[in-house]
């Protein structure tokens, strides 16, 4: 029973993930529920362990339908791979508490931001900066979101996709076929850095591996089938419920993920 609860909640995890991010909202509560006596290091591991798949999946999905501009994304992904690296290495020695209390007000800004815009993410800005500055652009936002999902996590694949669009004029079916090569990395980082702890329950995390990636495909095909309408409204749903548990967790002390 617990491990049919974790696998149905990694398939609907990769469903959405592989549109907008967010899939730990399901995933990671899941395993909280399933295995309470667990150390929580270990159920983070495992989650790691079927998110990077289901990225990874969904990453080269969409690397075979949607033009991608490696020219600034392969140093990105560099970047965001050190970066998450040390991030998972900061929260060793340094508690991500001071984080739980702003982030809601961020992802806030991100929600009324793209409400604001109508149009926002809908159709892609070519080469809207000169070439160097977005490469400087690029680098910075993997290296910031991929520290951030090193130390603290939560709405990873949102920031990306969200400063994909606003920084790079990509729409967001471009912007979510980037932020999953950038996602697949940081996820990678902080897997490498946990099983190399001994954090990761990997029976568990391979199951939940096999159901992501099934539910990555079935998400990415939605993608590919209705653009990024469909993408901006589910960015906005889950940005919203992103919301709500991270304003629990900071402010009514409910368990994080």
């Amino acid at each position: 029973m617990s491990l049919g609860l974790v696998v149905a909640a990694a398939f609907l995890a990769g469903l959405v993930d592989a549109m907008v991010g967010g899939g730990g909202l399901l995933t990671v509560p899941a395993l909280f529920s399933a295995y309470p006596a667990a150390p929580p290091v270990l159920l983070l591991g495992t989650n790691k362990c079927g998110s990077v798949a289901g990225t990874g999946v969904a990453a080269w999905r969409y690397s075979r339908r949607i033009r991608l501009d490696w020219a600034w994304l392969a140093p990105a992904t560099l970047i965001a791979f050190a970066s998450a690296g040390l991030g998972a290495w900061t929260l060793t020695w340094l508690d991500p508490a001071f984080l739980r209390k702003g982030l809601p007000w961020v992802l806030m800004m991100v929600l009324l931001y793209t409400l604001k815009y109508p149009q926002f993410g809908l159709q892609s800005s070519l080469n809207p900066h000169p070439s160097r500055l977005r490469l400087w652009r690029a680098l910075a936002i993997g290296a910031v979101v991929g520290w951030y999902d090193g130390f603290f996590g939560p709405g990873t694949g949102s920031f990306f996709i969200f400063l994909l669009v606003r920084w790079l004029g990509q729409d967001f079916l471009q912007a979510s076929a980037s932020a999953k090569v950038l996602n697949v990395t940081t996820n990678l980082a902080a897997l490498l850095t946990l099983a190399a702890a001994g954090q990761v329950w990997w029976q568990v995390g391979l199951a939940m591996a096999l159901a992501n990636i099934a539910g990555s495909v079935v998400g990415t095909m939605l993608a590919f089938k209705h653009g990024a309408a469909l993408i901006r409204r589910v960015f906005i749903v889950v940005v919203i419920v992103l919301i709500v548990k991270t304003g629990l967790d900071g402010y009514a002390g409910t368990t994080s993920f």
